[in-house]
């Protein structure tokens, strides 16, 4: 069983905030994959199915961000997964905006998810950096995250969460090169 893991605040009035985009990508890959119906599990909201011949755990934690390792934890606990079983979708600063790459382990980059999961699973698990561009000075980075995708980057927005629930057979097989190839080909189009 794989667990792939989107990360996000609960709560309707942060919905559409850029730091909720991992959520946003679990939702796009269930919804796709027909993945049974989301239900309360593991301090967080669980979806089951399979991509190709692969089982999949969907989970939304319903903790908040600087919290959602621990919802990880206890799915890879009851699962008795491996810290590789873990793929975690997270927004990143550090990339340009809707730009996808894939990485396992390395640093959390003041990521308060990433960093709760770290502390709970260790940090040699899979990551789906989600691009959603610098606002320029550090002193704007939190209305930047914590701020809402704007109208003019909602269908750059669909069409990057399409490519990634189009080519996440490509994760599911572990071919990591081939879904950031076939995620930036379609996003090319």
């Amino acid at each position: 069983m794989q667990i792939w893991v989107g990360l996000g605040n609960p709560g309707a009035q942060y919905a559409m905030h850029r730091h909720n985009v991992g959520f946003m990508a679990v939702d796009t890959i269930a919804e796709v994959h027909n993945f049974d119906p989301w239900k309360k599990q593991f301090q967080g909201w669980a979806a089951q199915g399979r991509i190709g011949s692969e089982r999949i755990l969907l989970l939304k934690p319903a903790t908040f961000m600087n919290e959602s390792g621990r919802a990880v934890g206890e799915a890879m606990r009851f699962f008795k997964a491996e810290v590789g079983d873990v793929t975690v979708f997270h927004d990143e600063l550090d990339l340009a905006p809707f730009k996808v790459k894939v990485k396992i382990g390395g640093g959390t980059a003041g990521h308060n998810g990433l960093r709760s999961t770290e502390a709970h699973i260790g940090n040699a698990y899979r990551r789906v950096r989600l691009g959603i561009g610098h606002p320029g000075h550090k002193d704007r980075v939190t209305g930047h995250v914590l701020g809402n995708y704007a109208k003019s980057e909602l269908d750059p927005l669909a069409d990057m969460l399409g490519a990634i629930a189009s080519e996440a057979e490509w994760l599911a097989k572990g071919d990591d090169a081939r879904f950031m190839n076939d995620v930036a080909l379609r996003l090319a189009e």
